[in-house]
């Protein structure tokens, strides 16, 4: 999952992308609005993260610029404004949730859950192809009944494979969801080798990883 943090505060930035980093995001951490406008112009999320107050764009104008092109990204909006009639404008504007500081990072987590579950690119909670099971709530895969024990990128890989099955995903929209640099990924053998480890750990069940040579991959049920 690839998250856009937009946080003025370098410290709490630096918590944010690291603390999203270890549990499995793939993260784009900026520090006004204007750069993440610039970022959601060129990159697709699944979340967003933003700061009310930032400078150049409030996190409040990143959204009502959002909702004024259509997007129905989700958006979590960070904020020391606890007063109802702030919450209520956010709200209106376009969040989605709102998490006021000082905050518990597990929570943050669970709230960014469950804005994923609520997203319109997800169609059902737990994603399956073949004998193939992924929640992404939990991270948890089981084929066959057992747990292949998947590193955290493979478990990406896997993710944006289930979630567009049963399409080809091109190399490049895999680096984009895996990676924080998806050149470093696209000039070299790195997505083949992560790949050629997924399917062995997948093993011979009853879905398979194909090639679309020129292309990308895809996962089909056998």
């Amino acid at each position: 999952m690839r998250v856009l943090v937009a946080e003025d505060d370098v410290g709490l930035r630096s918590v944010l992308e690291r603390g999203l980093r270890e549990n499995g995001y793939v993260v784009d951490a900026v520090a006004d609005g204007e750069w993440a406008l610039r970022f959601l112009r060129t990159y697709d999320y699944e979340v967003a993260v933003l700061d009310w107050r930032m400078p150049t764009v409030s996190g409040i104008d990143v959204v009502r610029e959002l909702r004024r092109h259509g997007s129905q990204l989700p958006v979590l909006m960070l904020t020391a404004r606890d007063a109802p009639s702030d919450r209520v404008m956010g709200l209106d504007a376009g969040a989605d949730d709102y998490l006021i500081k000082p905050f518990d990072f597990a929570e943050l987590l669970a709230r960014i859950r469950a804005l994923q579950r609520r997203s319109p690119a997800l169609q059902s909670p737990r994603l399956t192809v073949g004998d193939l099971e992924f929640d992404p709530a939990t991270r948890e895969v089981h084929v066959e009944g057992r747990n292949p024990g998947l590193t955290g990128t493979e478990l990406s890989i896997l993710e944006i494979l289930m979630r567009r099955a049963p399409a080809v995903v091109e190399r490049r929209a895999i680096a984009l969801h895996v990676w924080d640099e998806e050149a470093d990924a696209l000039g070299s053998n790195t997505i083949d080798v992560h790949m050629a480890r997924l399917r062995s750990k997948l093993g011979s069940g009853r879905t398979r990883i194909e090639t679309v040579r020129g292309i990308g991959f895809r996962i089909v049920p056998t």
